[in-house]
């Protein structure tokens, strides 16, 4: 099943709230009651709710629902954006790559690529390249977010300053029409600084879900960024915006 961004919402506001109601949802994502009820038939019958009356529960037992839904969502867009993305990276060199779905179908696309050093907080992202024997994979330490197979806080941000890197390539939440990346988890900002900070060339992955959405913590402007990558164009101000801080946008299309 491949689920949608609302259903990725509802099955957040499930896990955070404990159960959500037909009538609720219908409000907030300001769609019909019969659209909620479709929604809540499909992710129960994914295994991922329990419908029950007036709305549904998480399912017991199901652990990483939240990051399931993401990485489901989008797969074209993903892979045509890594594989734009891995095409600006040559072989002999070194990049950081952090954690999201979108960097670990970069992974997937550096599969071949030769004498390369890969660092990473992303666990998925260093199970991936173990299977390049080119690659030179260091993982970060720090405090494993089961959900999705990261490392972050403190130890995460530190180890990330031992280096100095030829690319960043990480992802991102939210991109609002200022330019500006965001996320939910302060934690996981301050290690995408860092990021950024020990890179000579920063790139971004990006599918076009996350544009126009909103988060609550701000990692850093598109303006000290050198290269995006999605699969739509940016909202025609934000292009304009892009091209004033010399940040090139790749769109790579699905």
């Amino acid at each position: 099943m491949a689920v949608n961004i609302r259903q990725t919402e509802i099955l957040e506001i499930a896990r955070s709230e404990g159960r959500v109601s037909v009538e609720d949802l219908a409000q907030r994502f300001e769609v019909t009651l019969q659209t909620i009820r479709r929604d809540l038939t499909e992710l129960s019958e994914a295994g991922l709710l329990d419908r029950v009356h007036g709305g549904a529960l998480p399912r017991t037992g199901v652990s990483n629902i939240a990051y399931e839904a993401r990485r489901r969502m989008n797969e074209a867009a993903k892979t045509a954006i890594a594989k734009a993305c891995a095409a600006m990276i040559p072989d002999n060199s070194s990049m950081i790559l952090n954690l999201g779905t979108t960097t670990e179908a970069v992974a997937r696309e550096l599969i071949h690529h030769r004498n390369i050093t890969v660092v990473t907080n992303n666990m998925n992202v260093a199970n991936i390249l173990v299977a390049n024997p080119g690659c030179d994979i260091m993982v970060a330490g720090g405090a494993l977010r089961r959900s999705d197979g990261g490392l972050v806080g403190e130890l995460t941000t530190q180890f990330f300053e031992q280096f100095k890197v030829d690319f960043a390539v990480i992802g991102t939440s939210a991109l609002d029409r200022d330019g500006d990346m965001l996320d939910f988890d302060l934690a996981e900002v301050r290690v995408s600084r860092a990021i950024l900070r020990q890179a000579r060339c920063s790139f971004l992955v990006c599918d076009h879900s996350k544009i126009g959405r909103s988060a609550p913590a701000r990692i850093a402007s598109l303006s000290e960024l050198d290269v995006v990558f999605t699969d739509q164009a940016l909202p025609a101000a934000l292009m304009k915006s892009c091209e004033g801080w010399n940040t090139r946008v790749v769109v790579a299309e699905a």
